[in-house]
């Protein structure tokens, strides 16, 4: 909708895991290391993780476009499958033949480690990558970690990537899972960018859809920073909504506000400053406050100056009340400032 009125050839927000608008962030750099190391030395497992958002599966895309022809992947995104299920749909992701009318553990581990011998002879290497890891029942784990034993006396025949949320970690502690847990030789954890790599990110986005780099204020990059806790897709997701309303509204460049309100319509709660707060960079309950604020402010000020008259007049509980906010915020005023 708004991709004319800004001129782009794509949508530079779009949630499709597009390694063309991969944003190699040195946590990124470091993980996709970690993965290339994990494949070329064939330690049989590596192992990613991250938070939800923190782009883990663009990552595998954009490996994937890197490695060389002389070796095979397959991807395994529906990790809710039992063992044999499992076995099957790695046959299927690598053109292995079976008979489907006789499925069976020993059938399919026999064809595959056929093929991975074949393969092997051909000096192609086998990758299987696991998207959300941390879904995989202990038996099916299990039954993965048997998967490397298929080697010759020098390597495993399969190396296998198992990418998930940190609960792939706590899982992997299991003491059920100590000999998988064991032979994973290169594992990372992706964190969410830093307020810096934020900036690049949305940058190198509007950048790589032919859009320009000055669309949104320097603040209101600040204040998505601030509200995706500098998790890709949050971004993605706010920057999104924010550019559809500048454009609904005709505003630019896009400010504070508008990112404000993508929030709201998009349920990503901001986490207000006390700075923000007496700011009034929020909807109207919030300016209902900061007018109640403000009053309350007013009455400690005339209590502060009056106390000792008023007190003279006349004492109760709410003047007493007055006087005691008005003290503690004697404590706090040099915050304010």
């Amino acid at each position: 909708m708004y991709q004319q009125f800004y001129n782009f050839t794509a949508l530079p927000f779009a949630l499709a895991p597009d390694p063309h608008f991969m944003y190699m962030s040195e946590n990124h750099k470091e993980g996709l290391a970690h993965l290339l190391y994990g494949i070329e030395h064939g330690g049989g497992f590596s192992a990613l993780t991250g938070e939800v958002g923190t782009g883990k599966t663009t990552l595998c895309y954009f490996l994937l476009e890197h490695l060389s022809d002389d070796i095979d992947i397959a991807l395994v995104f529906n990790p809710k499958l039992n063992t044999l299920e499992l076995l099957a749909s790695i046959c299927d992701e690598l053109q292995i033949t079976y008979d489907k009318n006789q499925l069976s553990l020993k059938s399919l581990i026999d064809n595959l480690n056929t093929h991975l011998l074949a393969s092997h002879a051909k000096g192609k290497q086998t990758v299987l990558i696991i998207d959300e890891s941390q879904n995989l029942s202990l038996d099916v784990l299990e039954q993965i970690r048997l998967l490397t034993n298929l080697e010759t006396t020098k390597t495993k025949l399969l190396q296998i990537i198992l990418v998930g949320q940190p609960e792939l970690n706590q899982l992997l502690k299991k003491p059920e899972l100590r000999q998988l847990n064991q032979r994973i030789t290169a594992r990372y954890h992706l964190s969410p960018l830093s307020y810096l790599e934020t900036k690049q990110y949305i940058n190198h986005r509007l950048v790589s859809s032919g859009g320009a780099i000055d669309i949104f204020t320097p603040a209101a990059i600040k204040r998505i920073f601030k509200l995706s806790r500098g998790i890709p897709r949050l971004i993605n997701i706010i920057c999104d909504k924010a550019l559809l309303g500048a454009y609904s509204t005709g505003i630019h460049p896009i400010t504070t506000k508008i990112v404000n309100q993508a929030a709201r319509e998009v349920h990503i709660s901001p986490d207000y400053s006390i700075r923000d707060f007496l700011l009034g960079q929020g909807g109207g309950v919030i300016l209902f406050l900061r007018a109640c604020v403000c009053v309350c402010v007013c009455v400690c000020v005339c209590v502060c100056v009056c106390g000792d008259f008023i007190v003279n007049i006349s004492i109760n509980p709410l003047l007493f009340l007055c006087l005691s906010i008005t003290q503690k915020t004697r404590y706090c005023s040099s915050f304010f400032k």
